[in-house]
């Protein structure tokens, strides 16, 4: 689309950027901040600029976690500050603008009460063209003081007056200018269709496991199910690496992993309340992996057609930061319970392990491996993904 348009090949360009947005949806969020740097370039893009925003105001976090947020480009950045309808609070805003600038000028000094008056001056010259986009007077006090008072030097005497005025007494009059509220926008919950939500659980397992989610102790019927599953990742869609989960799932809190046991009628999955952590790389490993600890997550397997009874298992090491496990080559795992190591789909690359010297879950798969160790049982049982499906949970009434 790139080379197309700089050929001056119009109509090509277009039906390009088309065909990325209609097509190829799933290519672009996983290369989002890339693909919204590009298209902010170039005024050309327009399609591809409004399906990028429409998405990064209802979930910034696209954008602000990237890794790349650092390197946007000050356009790209300031139109997405610009807009009424960003879902994010103000505070959050600003300090994300704070570290973004920065990021631009690597020799300030890492606090700010280290800083001398040309730094703040630095600093404030950066964002010149952000610092009229806050909406400063629509701060509560505590974050005035905690988050904005600390860089109160970038901004013009004049309006730091003003919002300490406000501070004091909301009726004074002021001469800054307000900016108004960013809308809140409302979550209409999509119509019912006859597509089902999931190619692998049913609405009947969806209910089951959001009773396992609120400790229920019977289960939630398919009306009364307080839970909308959101899909993130589909094996068949997005991919059966390591790569799409991580792009699309880190840092994604109240998830749900559900997968499909090729050659069989078993339903795997489990719920992970704090979410999987992407682990950087270093000198000494280019497989690195940490784990995190959760008392609420718990590893099921699903009753179905064959199989007679769901089987459910919880956290049995508690208090132990052991329970999640996190790997750049793994897919969502749950420490000595269930593992993804890609690509998922490959014979046997899938399994449940269960060490009685570690065991962090009770078993959920009959079908093992013995393993006899010193001083204690181990059991591993492999199998292949034929499909898996990661879903966020939001409770419908909040």
């Amino acid at each position: 689309m790139l080379i197309a348009h700089e050929l001056l090949f119009e109509e090509l360009t277009k039906y390009l950027e088309l065909h990325l947005i209609e097509s190829k949806a799933s290519w672009l969020r996983l290369h989002f901040t890339q693909i919204y740097e590009q298209s902010s370039q170039n005024n050309e893009f327009l399609e591809l600029q409004n399906w990028c925003n429409n998405i990064i105001v209802k979930y910034p976090h696209k954008m602000f976690n990237s890794e790349n947020f650092n390197s946007l480009q000050e356009n790209a950045l300031i139109a997405l500050i610009r807009r009424d309808d960003l879902q994010m609070e103000e505070v959050k805003i600003w300090n994300y603008i704070i570290k973004w600038g920065v990021a631009q000028n690597s020799s300030l000094p890492s606090e700010p009460k280290d800083w001398s008056q040309e730094n703040f001056q630095t600093l404030k010259t950066t964002l010149n063209n952000f610092l009229p986009l806050i909406r400063y007077f629509q701060m509560s006090k505590e974050d005035i003081i905690n988050n904005v008072q600390p860089y109160y030097q970038i901004l013009e005497e004049t309006l730091w007056k003003d919002i300490l005025k406000r501070l004091n007494t909301s009726s004074q009059t002021i001469s800054s200018k307000i900016l108004p509220p960013r809308i809140i926008l409302t979550q209409n919950l999509p119509s019912r269709s006859t597509e089902s939500f999931s190619t692998v659980i049913n609405e009947e397992h969806a209910a089951e496991i959001a009773s396992w989610i609120d400790k229920k102790v019977g289960a939630y019927s398919v009306r009364n199910n307080p839970y909308e599953f959101k899909l993130l990742v589909r094996g068949s869609r997005d991919g059966f690496t390591a790569k799409p989960f991580w792009n699309l799932c880190d840092k994604q809190t109240n998830v749900v992993v559900v997968m499909k046991v090729k050659g069989t009628n078993e339903i795997l999955g489990g719920y992970n309340p704090v979410g999987w952590d992407k682990p950087g790389r270093n000198l000494y490993s280019l497989n690195y992996n940490s784990s995190k600890g959760c008392n609420d997550s718990f590893i099921f397997s699903l009753k179905n057609s064959t199989i007679q009874n769901s089987i459910l298992s919880r956290v049995t090491d508690l208090g132990k930061d052991v329970s999640i496990y996190c790997n750049l080559r793994f897919g969502p795992s749950f420490t000595s319970g269930l593992f993804m190591k890609e690509p998922f789909n490959l014979l046997n690359h899938c399994y449940c392990w269960y060490n009685s010297s570690e065991a962090k879950y009770e078993r959920i798969r009959n079908k093992t491996l013995y393993v006899l160790c010193p001083n204690n049982f181990s059991y591993r049982s492999n199998f292949t993904v034929d499909e898996y499906e990661v879903f966020q949970i939001y409770n419908k009434n909040t």
